[in-house]
């Protein structure tokens, strides 16, 4: 009996015991194809021996200080390579564990930057519903799922939450893609003013979504109206890229898609590739610049930020994603894949939708095709394509609630940058059969 509280209490999971690039091998000697990085986390699979190295050699010379006595070469190379290759005006790196560390350190370095630059009146945060930006207190209120937040609402900030970006389902049928942005803009600039723009201190989005909604991507200009409007009323905008940014859709940071700069930027996931555990967040010079000629110092911190060895291992993955040559192989791969998606999918009843960019790919599961609607929630049908992946070798990360919380199922896709296309053709062929299992699974 295991003594580990896993995620699911009454579950059991097979044992891990290797890795062979975008494959995963349990104690019984089975291989699964990992086609969601984990949570969109292994990037370059799970046995790249730069990084294995880079690692050791680390932990050689100096595997942790304690940053309340030290920084450390790897923290600042680290530090120095990211902000190179940064949106323009992110100066500034605070490294940490993970995704939702480096979100609840954004949240708090806008709301400090308020109350240092003499706006302390500034206490409101906006967000999106269906979004998903973490799981510690304040990235949970920030959060728009309401499968997570439930049960905890007592303990969660107020944030006022606008819509999503959900082309699939709230784009209206004579509605364009730009009058789309214009109208979801609107509804924030409405918010706004409701709350009075002197009272928000930062909206906060996912570029591309993650789990959630499943890989939506903002419509045309979404971003450029999105980035006027806070800077015409002094909110920061804080981008989360946990997910979708360091490569996963195609450039380093997903926002260069969008031709826009936040002013505070998350990452995690990528950036270390699961080989250490790591994320961090960027902040432009003038936000740190206030804080610094305010209270002095950031009110924030955690004992493993700016870890030697996890700092030294993200160091030796993004250097590797540069000199592979990777991002453009993502860009080509997810071609590739979306285009083999759609053709095998193309007439199935069950598939309503399939989106995103590069090798970050939602497929959204429907139980009637013309009409959109998604299957009844009870019959669970993305935690049994779970199931019926693993059974045939696939890893794939299923989701529910995508429609408002309850109802909706869908599967997020982001297998590492290293993938071929034979086992992208892999992950389409399991993937089909998959899905076939689960919806006959749940009909019985």
């Amino acid at each position: 009996m295991s003594r580990i509280i896993h995620r699911s209490l009454s579950h059991d999971y097979p044992r891990a015991v290797a890795g062979d690039g975008p494959y995963l091998i349990d104690s019984a000697g089975r291989r699964y194809i990992d086609a969601s990085s984990g949570a969109a986390v292994s990037c370059l699979g799970h046995s790249d021996r730069e990084v294995i190295a880079a690692i050791k050699d680390q932990l050689d010379r100096l595997p942790y200080a304690h940053t309340s006595f030290f920084t450390t070469e790897a923290a600042e190379a680290l530090a120095d390579d990211l902000v190179a290759h940064a949106p323009a005006g992110l100066d500034q790196v605070y490294f940490c564990s993970g995704g939702s560390e480096a979100v609840e350190a954004a949240i708090k370095f806008a709301r400090q930057y308020a109350v240092d630059s003499g706006q302390a009146g500034r206490e409101l945060l906006i967000a999106r519903r269906q979004s998903y930006h973490g799981s510690t207190l304040g990235a949970l209120a920030a959060g728009g799922r309401a499968a997570n937040r439930r049960g905890f609402e007592p303990l969660l900030a107020p944030v006022r939450h606008v819509s999503p970006c959900y082309d699939y389902r709230e784009r209206r049928a004579d509605e364009t893609e730009e009058g789309y942005a214009r109208r979801l803009v609107a509804e924030i600039e409405a918010e706004i003013e409701g709350a009075g723009p002197q009272r928000v201190f930062a909206f906060i989005a996912e570029t591309v979504s993650g789990a959630t909604l499943g890989a939506t991507t903002p419509p045309p200009g979404y971003f450029t109206l999105l980035r006027e409007l806070c800077d015409r009323h002094g909110i920061l905008l804080i981008l989360d890229e946990v997910m979708c940014g360091m490569g996963r859709t195609g450039t380093l940071w997903a926002c260069e898609q969008e031709g826009i700069a936040p002013d505070i930027a998350c990452i995690a996931k990528g950036l270390g590739a699961g080989y250490q555990p790591i994320g961090a967040t960027l902040v432009s010079a003038r936000i740190v610049e206030a804080v610094r000629c305010g209270s002095g110092a950031f009110a924030h911190s955690h004992t493993y930020i700016g870890h030697a060895a996890a700092c030294a291992g993200a160091l030796a993955v993004q250097r590797a994603v540069r000199e592979r040559g990777l991002l453009a192989q993502v860009q080509s791969r997810g071609e590739y894949f979306c285009r083999a998606l759609r053709e095998r999918f193309a007439a199935h009843p069950h598939v309503g939708d399939i989106r995103g960019r590069g090798l970050f790919v939602g497929v959204e599961l429907v139980a009637e095709r013309a009409s959109k609607m998604p299957f009844d929630p009870r019959l669970k049908l993305h935690s049994k394509l779970k199931v019926t992946a693993m059974d045939q070798g696939l890893l794939c990360y299923p989701m529910g609630g995508a429609v408002d919380g309850t109802r909706g199922d869908h599967v997020l896709l982001a297998p590492p940058f290293i993938v071929s296309e034979l086992q992208l053709d892999e992950i389409v062929g399991k993937l089909a059969a998959a899905v076939d299992a689960a919806v006959a699974g749940a009909r019985q």
